[in-house]
């Protein structure tokens, strides 16, 4: 059993960094100043190609969180890890996963920007078919695809850049047309990465990735690289009319898909990632509403209690041996109290409980839609998304937590690597919405509604919770609903034919030598065996075999 002390190395250099930069969030929130750092590499025809990092209360803070969370799952993954022969290369590729999400955190330009959007689906991918198995592989390749679709979108936005003379994407020039045009194209990008609808059938397929990554994925890094573009061009560009449809109708579908499609499934793992659908859904719906500094309040507390509920159950995971169906795992929370708390708070955090985190975010985006002048369509899909999360949320709880003991064998695996991360977590996922708005005054929002809108909200929560908990469980799986309404079979049957195209490519990669060697040790074989049968009477036992055979081919003879 060999354990990666990597693994901790990068836990505390993770750490470190973001207790550090604590103070330089603190000034940058309070001073609301920007510091902008350029680099200039080479120029062509009048356009600068420049690295540009920006330093600001955004970047900086989204920094900070994204370490917090990434040292959390280092420190956690060095025991879960623990057992895996190559958990040295897993760990480097986690860092360089982290790493392309901090540079595209700073980044200024569109140069600097595609190296950090770059190197997150290239680390991603590597993560994704870690297990090297046919669904990760088949999974990972799906999940390339759909991000190389951004990628490209992003490749056309370079022309309209280079029109402008310049690659920065703080000063679009003075041409509303291609500023538009850059807008529209970045937003599009944004929504592949972020698995909007109709791009969400990679996010629930990522699963087939280590539980740590899960975790990062879902929380701070690759799923929030496209929702953080789309809140810097905000803050930068008011986003028009026809992008703001467009964002609210991707968001609340995406919020109804993942709610309702988790209602219908017993995989923990693929809640959690429909969970997370839903949540992103939310934050794009708040961007089309144009509040973008709720939609990065939003993204900071889910974040936290997000990546505390991959890490509660990845340690349920451990518990019960890798088996995934909650239906299989009552009597955890006798075993591990601890781990079972934990579960049940940042699942409380997911449905929005009062004086959690994300009660500060989520029911304040719920409340704004209600006052704002959003259509009715999107308000309904909204709130039945909103019925659908609670319901989900209070069935998995009942079958994990508060059920009766089902399962056969059970270990506990607890210790200081699996509950300190946790514990860290957790604090957050509890005290972070508080904690937030008490740094940020301009995450404070204020809202005035009728007794009976604010009433409305708690009572489709409450009604999710009722409806979740008298369920028994026994529901037929939907295939419109586990499909994300036949997106998976879409993707992956335009995605299949490609994945399998590599690995013939591989094979015949390897073919122009292997067959050779292969070929070459035949003969050797062969003559080998030609060489025995020619030296054969040198044997003693071939020579009195052949001694026993003559005489006995004599004696019949002469009988005869």
């Amino acid at each position: 059993m060999v354990k990666s002390v990597k693994s901790l190395k990068f836990a505390f250099l993770l750490l470190s960094y973001s207790t550090s930069i604590l103070l330089s969030v603190y000034y940058f929130l309070q001073m609301n100043k920007s510091v902008i750092l350029e680099i200039d590499l080479f120029s062509v025809s009048s356009v600068s190609f420049s690295f540009l990092f920006v330093f600001d209360k955004i970047s900086v803070s989204f920094s900070m969180v994204v370490t917090l969370i990434s040292g959390c799952v280092f420190l956690f993954s060095y025991k879960y890890m623990e057992e895996d022969p190559f958990s040295g290369r897993f760990i480097w590729i986690l860092f360089s996963f982290v790493a392309s999400m901090n540079l595209l955190i700073f980044s200024g330009s569109l140069f600097f920007l595609l190296l950090g959007w770059d190197g997150l689906g290239i680390t991603s991918f590597a993560l994704i078919i870690y297990y090297e198995s046919k669904e990760s592989q088949l999974a990972g390749f799906q999940t390339l695809m759909i991000n190389r679709l951004g990628d490209v979108i992003i490749v056309l936005s370079v022309f309209l850049f280079l029109v402008q003379g310049q690659l920065s994407i703080f000063s679009m020039g003075d041409s509303m047309f291609y500023c538009s045009g850059i807008i529209i194209l970045l937003c599009i990008a944004a929504l592949t990465k972020s698995a909007q609808f109709p791009f969400s059938s990679w996010l629930p397929a990522a699963m087939a990735a280590p539980t740590p990554v899960s975790a990062l994925v879902h929380s701070s890094t690759l799923v929030t690289a496209g929702i953080f573009i789309i809140i810097r061009l905000s803050y930068s560009f008011p986003l028009n009319e026809s992008i703001c449809s467009m964002l609210l109708f991707c968001g609340s579908v995406t919020c109804l898909l993942g709610g309702w499609a988790a209602t219908y499934e017993n995989d923990i793992k693929k809640i959690i990632a429909l969970s997370t659908l839903s949540q992103l859904g939310v934050m794009i719906f708040s961007l089309g509403m144009n509040f973008p500094a709720l939609s990065l309040f939003h993204l900071y507390t889910h974040a936290l209690f997000k990546a505390l509920l991959f890490l509660a159950a990845g340690h349920i995971l451990m518990i019960t041996f890798g088996s995934q169906d909650i239906r299989m795992m009552g009597g955890v929370g006798v075993l591990v109290p601890f781990t079972c708390v934990m579960f049940n708070i940042s699942s409380l955090c997911l449905v929005g409980a009062p004086f959690m985190s994300a009660f500060y975010s989520k029911h304040m985006i719920l409340e704004k839609m209600l006052m704002s002048s959003v259509n009715f369509i999107s308000v309904l899909v909204m709130m039945i998304g909103t019925f659908m999360t609670a319901k989900y949320v209070s069935r998995t709880l009942k079958a994990v937590s508060w059920n009766k003991t089902n399962s056969p064998v059970l270990l506990n695996y607890s210790g200081l690597y699996t509950s300190l991360p946790v514990l860290i977590l957790a604090l957050g996922a509890m005290m972070g919405g508080k904690f937030i708005l008490s740094l940020d005054i301009s995450n404070f929002n204020f809202g005035f509604l009728p007794m009976s809108h604010s009433m409305l909200i708690n009572m489709i929560t409450v009604v999710g919770i009722y409806m979740g908990l008298i369920e028994d469980g026994l529901e037929k799986k939907s295939f419109v609903l586990s499909t994300l309404f036949f997106l998976t079979p879409l993707i992956y049957g335009t995605t299949k034919p490609f994945s399998l195209m590599v690995l013939k490519m591989k094979i015949l990669d390897q073919g122009w030598i292997e067959p050779y060697f292969l070929i070459k040790n035949k003969m050797v074989w062969v003559s080998s065996k030609f060489t025995s049968l020619g030296n054969w009477p040198q044997s003693r036992i071939m020579i009195s075999s052949f001694f026993f055979v003559f005489c006995f081919l004599n004696g019949t003879l002469f009988s005869s």
